[in-house]
Formats: C-alpha cells, sequence, structure tokens
C-alpha cells in the first residue's frame, strides 16, 4: 500500500534532473496517494495564481464572484473605487460564507447567518445586536484579503501574499499570446466535466505534444498538419502548435476550425487555452480528490450574435466530441495507475517534452526545491 511508504520516499523516486531521452514520467503513486493531493493543494494550488472569472463579470462596482480555490472560499468584487479586491469568502463571527451566489452585483457583502456586514472593500460595516462585547475591534475583523489581478480578460488570485506578481508568474506566455488578440473575444457558453480521474491525468494528456490526437481525435487530427506539430517550452508555459490543413474528412470540424495555425497553450499547473482563428476556448481542471477532477472549459467567438449563434454551438459541440473521447481515455489511466504491472512510463523526446515540464515545475514545488523560471527540457 502506498500509505505504507513515506511521502519523501514517493517523492525522491521521481528524478527531475533526467535528460528528455532518458527521463520517465512521475511515479503511479504521485496520481493515485491522497497525501500527495494534499501536498498539491498546499504547495501547488495554494502558492500559483488561479484564474476565476472573466474581467467582464466584475467591470463594475458592487460586481461579484465567488468559487473555491485550494478548497478555500474566496470572493473577488468590484469596488465602487473601480478597486478590484479579492477576500477569503468566511464570515468573521462564526465562518459562515458571507456571499452566497456564484456572481451578481451588491452593494453591501451581507452574511446570512447572522447579518454581519462587509462593504465592498471588505470593512466590516455592521454586527447586529453586539452592544456589550468587549475589546472588539472592528477594524481588525473585516474579510481577509488575497491577493487578486487581471491579464487579458482574465482575473485571478494567488492566496500566497509572498508570491510574485501574476506578470512575474506567467513570464513568456504574456508577450506569446498578445498577438492574437485574444482580449477581442467574447464569452458565449460554458460547460463542465466530472472525470474520475487525478487531475494530472488530463494534463498529462493535453501536453502529450499530440501524440494521441491521430488515435483517438481522428476528426481533429483531419485538419491538422501533424508531421509539423511543434511543442516549444518556457518558463511555466508549454505551446503546442500546428499548421492547420484543409479536409472534407469531417464536415463540423473542417467547417469551425479554419485559420493558418492551430495553437494550444499550457500554463502551469491547471490553465489551457487553445485557440483558431476567430475561436478560443480555456480550460481549467481542478482536482476533487485524488482519484477524480472537475474541468471546466469556457468558450469564446469574435461574434456571439444570434445570427452566429448556430455556427458557435457547432463549434462547441466539436470541442465537446473530442472532449468525450478524452474522458474515457483518462478514466482508463487512472485505473492503470493503480495496476501492480505500472510503476512510470517513458517519454517520447519527439512529443513529450511539455509532459516532463509540467512533471519537473510539480516536483520542484512538491519537494519544496527553487528552480529557474526557465526549466530544461533535456
Amino acid at each position: 500500500m502506498n500509505s505504507q511508504i513515506p511521502v519523501s520516499t514517493i517523492l525522491q523516486s521521481y528524478d527531475d534532473d533526467a535528460p528528455l531521452a532518458e527521463a520517465s514520467t512521475i511515479p503511479a503513486p504521485w496520481y493515485t496517494d491522497p497525501r500527495i493531493a494534499e501536498l498539491e493543494r498546499l504547495n501547488v494550488f495554494s502558492k500559483t495564481w488561479q484564474l476565476v472569472a472573466r474581467t467582464d463579470q466584475v467591470e463594475k462596482g458592487g460586481q461579484f464572484i465567488s468559487t473555491r480555490v485550494a478548497d478555500e472560499p474566496i470572493v473577488v468584487v468590484r469596488g465602487n473605487d473601480g478597486v478590484l479586491r479579492g477576500f477569503y469568502n468566511v464570515c468573521r463571527h462564526h465562518a459562515a460564507a458571507v456571499v452566497t451566489q456564484a456572481c451578481g452585483q451588491a452593494s453591501m457583502l451581507h452574511c446570512p447567518y447572522h447579518g454581519w456586514n462587509y462593504g465592498l472593500d471588505g470593512s466590516l460595516k455592521g454586527m447586529p445586536e453586539f452592544d456589550g462585547v468587549k475589546n472588539f475591534n472592528r477594524a481588525e475583523n473585516g474579510l481577509v484579503p488575497i491577493r487578486v489581478e487581471t491579464w487579458e480578460s482574465f482575473v485571478f488570485v494567488n492566496l500566497d501574499p509572498e508570491a510574485e506578481s501574476l506578470q512575474d508568474f506567467l513570464g513568456g506566455i504574456v508577450p506569446r499570446v498578445a498577438p492574437l488578440g485574444i482580449s477581442k473575444l467574447h464569452f458565449f457558453d460554458r460547460k463542465a466535466y466530472s472525470i474520475r480521474c487525478n487531475w494530472k491525468v488530463f494534463v498529462d494528456n493535453y501536453l502529450d505534444g499530440g501524440y494521441h490526437v491521430p488515435h483517438l481525435h481522428k476528426s481533429l487530427n483531419s485538419v491538422l498538419d501533424y508531421k509539423q506539430y511543434t511543442i516549444e517550452n518556457e518558463d511555466r508555459y508549454c505551446l503546442q502548435s500546428s499548421p492547420m490543413v484543409s479536409s472534407d474528412e469531417d464536415a463540423e470540424t473542417s467547417t469551425t476550425r479554419k485559420g493558418d495555425r492551430a495553437w494550444y497553450y499550457w500554463q502551469y499547473p491547471n490553465l489551457m487555452i487553445d485557440c483558431y482563428e476567430g475561436y478560443m476556448d480555456t480550460i481549467l481542471v481542478f482536482p476533487t480528490d485524488v482519484d477524480h477532477c472537475e474541468v471546466i472549459f469556457d468558450f469564446y467567438f469574435d461574434d456571439v450574435s444570434e445570427a452566429r449563434r448556430e455556427y458557435n454551438a457547432q463549434s462547441m459541440g466539436v470541442a465537446c466530441r473530442v472532449q468525450d473521447e478524452d474522458l474515457g481515455i483518462c478514466e482508463d489511466v487512472q485505473r492503470g495507475l493503480k495496476s501492480r504491472a505500472y510503476g512510470a512510463g517513458r517519454l517520447s523526446v519527439r512529443r513529450e517534452a511539455g509532459e516532463q515540464l509540467f512533471h519537473r515545475l510539480l516536483a520542484a514545488d512538491l519537494k519544496g526545491v527553487r528552480r529557474p523560471s526557465a526549466v530544461p527540457v533535456g
């Protein structure tokens, strides 16, 4: 049983210094041991910038979103002064969630449990029937703040007050994405999946350099020039891209996947951005527990008018079909990771440099090793 093996032994069983030609994946217990999942919550998701919203959801005074990051409840709200702020969504009285809606607009943040009120700046404004309480400092009992910053049309939070800025964390992906003009695209719809696999299995699948595409995604493969598929690593991101080709193999795919090139960005640890001409989807994967994850797709188009609704829905359908194909294989991999027949796998030098980058960055966080922002890929 993994629980009988010290966590330190499990962590040291992965050689993150091996060059790609000699490297293996992170070992199976990294995907199946609950203690590793808890380390990830504390050392990865609690200390990295996490995408939580679109800027258009919090552009007006009083607009807010609430969600969870690293199993912590958080709320992001735009103040009437125009400042965007983030807080733990926990009342300082008896720990109830102050904001109970996923999104909305309010002039005050009102706790539904005992009626405590907080301003949009997080300050405690009022406590019903609190007369007579001694040695209570209202100024010290506002909502506890967290860091919030924006990039392009996205809102990120970080639970670590000592973390580097969002721009520094994103590093080279910022200038690389800029020419694509993704902030000009408009949100269209969302699709969420619950998958019976560890969150890292989903990321691995995304980062295999198109290795599985000809075998699992035949319709998508028909519009990609697989032989010219490229993989580039820098900082904490991997860019996979491919020239587009015309094809009559699948009408829906060829109609909705256009442009000169397909762009597939992954940003450590759990954000993916797919771009084609006039189209983008963002993919977020969150661990539910060691054997389950939630995957959220947000779809964006250059035109979201009613006249384009049917086309956009068709394009979404193509993405969902690909996701359905991935879902089954990811769940199958999770089962295989628990087999006594598997320990770790080797990596394709041609295809899986991005996967090694992911594993090295993860290992650095879990082992507490400080690495340069540019991680070599072998």
